[in-house]
């Protein structure tokens, strides 16, 4: 069994199914029908409780690998020429995904793009690493964003949830 508490909560008027939510105290409350033994309820809570323990555990915004992996991306795209001074997730943008500041080097990602695809990540790496060599949003910028090959794809996915806006301008406000 799981290690968080479960609250069981059998009811005569469920008839088949077993549901399961997570109580504001950090119980598991499964919801089953009246008939069911614990013996078959057993397996079945242990499958909600994981399944519940996947949706709502965020993975981990490690700076680290995200310093690393703008270091590959910086090899790989831009011939390792470009220098920041940090990098790293941040909590505190709600509006946009990424920010950079050339003057100081200072790249700093929305931890929210740290539960997205890889590949949307890395985009959103690339439109701020080319900040660093062009601080607009002018056809050079656009230029050096496009050598990631899933350019396109990505912005289409940040438009859908609601992150870039359809200007084009990946670190604007969104609508």
């Amino acid at each position: 069994m799981p290690d968080q508490p479960i609250k069981i909560v059998r009811s005569a008027r469920r008839t088949r199914t077993v549901t399961a939510r997570p109580l504001p105290d950090g119980t598991l409350e499964v919801l089953a029908p009246l008939h069911v033994s614990d013996d078959e309820l057993a397996p079945i809570v242990e499958r909600l409780s994981q399944r519940l323990a996947r949706r709502t555990k965020p993975p981990e915004a490690n700076d680290m690998e995200l310093a690393q992996r703008a270091q590959e991306l910086n090899r790989k795209l831009f011939n390792g020429r470009l220098k920041w001074t940090s990098i790293r997730y941040v909590t505190n943008q709600q509006r946009r995904f990424g920010s950079c500041t050339p003057s100081t080097g200072t790249i700093r990602i929305s931890d929210r793009v740290a539960k997205m695809p890889g590949w949307v990540r890395d985009y959103v790496l690339v439109h701020e690493l080319a900040h660093l060599e062009q601080p607009n949003h002018s056809r050079a910028f656009w230029k050096l964003v496009e050598q990631y090959p899933l350019t396109e794809r990505a912005r289409g996915y940040l438009i859908a949830v609601g992150l870039d806006d359809e200007s084009g301008a990946g670190d604007a406000d969104s609508p």
